[in-house]
């Protein structure tokens, strides 16, 4: 009489159900999202060798407006940050997400901060300081006749070469009337009321027509600000007006945002 050995069922690992419970719980985040924007996309998950969880959105039928396909955009940085948010709780085991617009983004960079931490444990081997004097008046110099002010020159200089790396004016652009409308409407509201706006995520062929539909709008200055990414078109009224107090944000909402 033969013995019957019971047959042993391979047990699916930890790492691989909490896998698959994350690609859910970011399907239906991404899902209720998107739907509540109005921009549906297909979204294509795969693991990311620097172990996070890529996940490339296919817009149908088209992205939100300031999204390209291929390229990194306010828009998805937000949507990134808002859905790592609602994913993980505080003393949870995190595993980021990374989202792209119809393709997978590049796995995250970490070699500057070990660059970084080599070189703070180098430096004090690499330069001795022959003497404690000799040492503070390198470090910080006396602000002794208008030292100061020849040590502020040059910061205050670096600003302005900043801002000219993309000049919109010099853009030669076609016009759009339905933005051109729109945002000399804006124009006359910010110089009507004093207040500030700000028109951000957009591209710099459309940056150079609103900068081109403000002309001749009084009351108003219109200039592009920022570097990269974070460039954008701020309408600043000649005459501001302080905003009225039940209008302010209370400044008490910093815990929201406890990672």
């Amino acid at each position: 009489m033969s013995e019957q050995v019971p047959q042993q069922t391979p047990s699916t690992p930890a790492s691989g159900a909490s896998s698959e419970e994350l690609r859910g719980r970011v399907e239906k985040l991404l899902g209720d999202i998107l739907g509540l924007m109005g921009f549906p996309a297909r979204l294509d998950m795969k693991d990311a060798a620097d172990g996070s969880l890529s996940v490339a959105l296919h817009f149908e039928p088209a992205p939100p407006p300031g999204v390209e396909v291929g390229r990194r955009s306010q828009v998805v940085d937000s949507l990134q940050f808002l859905l790592n948010k609602m994913l993980h709780r505080p003393g949870a085991e995190r595993r980021w997400v990374m989202l792209g617009a119809g393709v997978h983004p590049e796995p995250r960079q970490r070699r500057e901060p070990q660059q970084a931490a080599a070189a703070q444990g180098a430096a004090p081997a690499a330069a001795p300081a022959p003497s404690a004097p000799r040492a503070a008046a390198a470090a910080a110099p006396a602000p002794a006749k208008g030292g100061q002010r020849g040590a502020q020159a040059p910061a205050a200089k670096a600003a302005p070469a900043s801002k000219g790396e993309a000049d919109e004016r010099s853009v030669t652009v076609e016009e759009d009337a339905a933005l051109k409308a729109a945002v000399r409407q804006l124009a006359e509201k910010s110089g009507g009321l004093g207040r500030f706006y700000a028109i951000a995520a957009m591209k710099l062929e459309d940056r150079a027509r609103v900068l081109t539909s403000v002309e001749g709008v009084g009351g108003v200055k219109v200039s592009a600000e920022g570097e990269g990414r974070n460039r954008r078109v701020v309408f600043t009224p000649d005459k501001p007006a302080p905003l009225p107090k039940r209008s302010m944000l209370p400044d008490d909402d910093e815990d929201d945002f406890d990672a």
